[in-house]
């Protein structure tokens, strides 16, 4: 094997280990999954070289053992989030919100039984940079919508600000956190729901969460909480975020309009080393002053 060759394996080992660190690091990232599977891809989609070549203007092109060139494999497109069961839901169902020792927060537990399937649920965020409405959907995501309604009716959204904004990749602001860190939650857990729990999707390729569709961030399989992020355009993402609803054309505009204004610099060179470009706290502070149900 040419020297290369080698760097360029030593080059992918390394990247692996420094995003698995970064994901134990950092929780409630909705992003890590799909950022992890995307470089990855492209790094071996470019070629083993790509260590030797780094910062070089030549076109490289992976060869076989004999020196001719190969074939590049075909890039995979992401498939749109179908935002529907492939099989509706009972009219109700029982749903499970696990306390996790985080009482900061805690205003409870939302009901459990007979949580309907059903209809939608429209809220308003009344933020600093203008209304957010959001229209819910019990059909695709009953627990999860039952979670965010009980934790706006109980004033949990109120006074809390938007911690998070990605304008590269993807494309969303993180809300939900009353401590403002990216780590707080309600005090309970609960589990995936569409499309991670239906058999319609693909749990082997990403997704796109297109721009209006609301989605539950996560540090994992079954961590939900208090924690969405917005999409204001198209993400593509692994199908492991739960999908609970649409946000209407005057939440869009509000949305363009934090996006436009962009990411806030680094305060130091710590955090400067572990941002990411275009990722970090919104450069104009987003706060939900509250949280209304209509």
């Amino acid at each position: 094997m040419s020297n290369n060759a080698q760097r360029g394996k030593d080059a992918l080992k390394d990247l692996d280990r420094e995003l698995k660190s970064r994901d134990r690091k950092e929780k409630n990232k909705p992003w890590t999954i799909a950022a992890m599977a995307l470089l990855v891809i492209a790094l071996v989609g470019g070629g083993i070289y790509l260590a030797a070549t780094w910062g070089s203007d030549e076109e490289v092109v992976a060869e076989d053992e004999n020196n001719e060139q190969t074939e590049q494999p075909e890039e995979m497109e992401p498939v749109a989030l179908s935002k529907k069961r492939a099989t509706p839901l009972e009219k109700t169902v029982t749903c499970s919100y696990d306390e996790d020792g985080n009482g900061e927060f805690y205003k409870g537990l939302p009901e459990t039984e007979n949580v309907s399937t059903e209809g939608t649920v429209d809220i308003t965020l009344d933020t600093s940079a203008g209304p957010i409405g959001m229209t819910l959907d019990r059909s695709v995501s009953p627990c999860t919508v039952n979670a965010i309604e009980y934790l706006a009716e109980e004033g949990y959204y109120d006074d809390t600000v938007c911690h998070r904004l990605t304008t590269e990749g993807i494309h969303v602001l993180q809300c939900g956190d009353p401590s403002g860190t990216g780590s707080g939650g309600p005090g309970f857990t609960f589990a995936d729901e569409y499309p991670a729990d239906d058999e319609a999707e693909s749990q082997n390729q990403n997704v796109i969460y297109e721009r209006g569709t609301i989605a539950m961030a996560n540090s994992g399989p079954n961590t939900n909480g208090s924690q969405f992020f917005l999409n204001y355009d198209d993400s593509p993402l692994a199908p492991a975020y739960t999908y609970f609803g649409e946000i209407n054309e005057e939440g869009l505009a509000t949305l363009d309009k934090i996006a436009e204004a962009g990411v806030a610099e680094p305060e130091n060179e710590e955090e400067a080393m572990m941002s990411n470009p275009g990722d970090g706290a919104p450069k104009e502070e987003v706060k939900i002053n509250k949280a209304s149900i209509a």
